[in-house]
């Protein structure tokens, strides 16, 4: 399973949070900035519930080499720590106790993130929740049919190989 990338997170947070992707990705451009920035000058970035960004000065040492056995000098450097908290380990380790995600969420349906933002419209207020049931349905017929495309060319690969 390959790792989330910077637009499947913001196309799962714009579903997530009914907030158009244009908007989530400029968000996310200016969350890394801020953060990337005041850890750079050496403030610690704490986000309650998620983990905690800080600045590490680490001091020399004495360290030793492993091939040869003899004794090095490892010189002083900075270092970037980034340390989940408490609610965040737990969530992980207890998926139960983790957030609940809506539909089409993750994985992220196309419908979906089409229609996130757009329930927020004065005018399409009274209408979004009917327009929004169908495009909730989707993502589950949808995500089927991404995944067995997927398992057939693993096994052409296998067969490939054989």
């Amino acid at each position: 399973m390959a790792p989330m990338n910077k637009r499947e997170l913001a196309r799962a947070v714009a579903v997530q949070s009914d907030v158009e992707l244009k908007t989530v990705v400029t968000v996310l451009d200016g969350f890394t900035d801020v953060v990337t920035a005041v850890v750079a000058k050496g403030e610690p970035v704490a986000i309650t519930g998620f983990a905690k960004f800080v600045k590490v000065d680490r001091k020399a040492r004495m360290g030793r080499n492993p091939a040869t056995g003899e004794a090095i000098r490892i010189k002083a450097s900075k270092k970037a720590r980034i340390t989940p908290v408490k609610a965040f380990k737990d969530a992980v380790l207890a998926p139960a106790t983790a957030p609940k995600l809506s539909k089409g969420v993750f994985p992220t349906d196309n419908a979906a993130v089409t229609a996130a933002g757009k329930s927020s419209a004065p005018a399409a207020a009274s209408k979004a929740p009917a327009k929004k049931a169908p495009a909730r349905k989707a993502p589950a017929r949808r995500a089927t049919a991404r995944k067995a495309p997927a398992k057939k060319a693993t096994r052409s690969r296998r067969t490939a190989r054989r």
